[in-house]
């Protein structure tokens, strides 16, 4: 029989995971939005809205993290995590045509500030309604907040986080030293962007 504690952490644990979860059904957007990660399975999502006829744009936004940092699918690290994203999503189908680049930005406030004026010159914003937004399933509270802070304010966001067999799940993310890792560092994120005003919701 659980003792009182342990229930109460257990709830605590599962407060941690809803909050930091937000995914919604897969539906039909004008622009797909994929951030970069050390992993490619971001993009995946994305080539699933095309192929299903419920995007034509998908738009990749990442040059990744400083060089000290390790990149695990990347032979090549000068290359930007976009980039690697944008070839495999043209090796699995998608159209070059159908696929815009941001390959400037090394945080989650940058890939939002340096492609909002990319995504203005190149539709303008009057001409997109709803997005999709793709990151790791611990990462989608701060990217919706932060899309909430840097983006036009008429936007319908649509949440699809990314899955890969070697991500933390982050429904049981304390059982694991790399899913408490990234829950703990986001949190951190989360209260480190709350504090310079970089999102919404707080």
């Amino acid at each position: 029989m659980e003792s009182s504690r342990d229930i109460r952490v257990a709830e605590v644990r599962a407060a941690v995971a809803r909050f930091l979860h937000l995914e919604d059904e897969p539906q039909p957007v004008d622009l797909s939005f994929v951030l970069g990660s050390a992993t490619p399975s971001n993009i995946d999502p994305a080539i699933d809205l095309f192929k299903a006829g419920l995007t034509k744009r998908i738009w990749i936004s990442g040059k990744g993290p400083k060089p000290r940092r390790w990149r695990p699918f990347k032979k090549n690290k000068a290359e930007p995590e976009s980039r690697i994203y944008q070839r495999i999503a043209i090796e699995r189908g998608i159209p070059a045509e159908a696929i815009w680049v941001e390959d400037r930005s090394s945080n989650t406030l940058e890939n939002f500030v340096f492609s909002a004026e990319m995504i203005e010159a190149t539709f303008g914003w009057t001409n997109i309604r709803t997005v999709s937004l793709t990151a790791k399933p611990y990462h989608m509270r701060r990217v919706l907040m932060t899309a909430l802070k840097a983006w036009p304010a008429h936007l319908r966001y649509v949440m699809r986080p990314s899955y890969a067999e070697d991500d933390p799940p982050l429904d049981v993310w304390w059982t694991s030293p790399v899913g408490r890792y990234w829950v703990m560092k986001e949190l951190q994120s989360i209260g480190a962007y709350a504090m310079k005003g970089d999102i919404e919701g707080f």
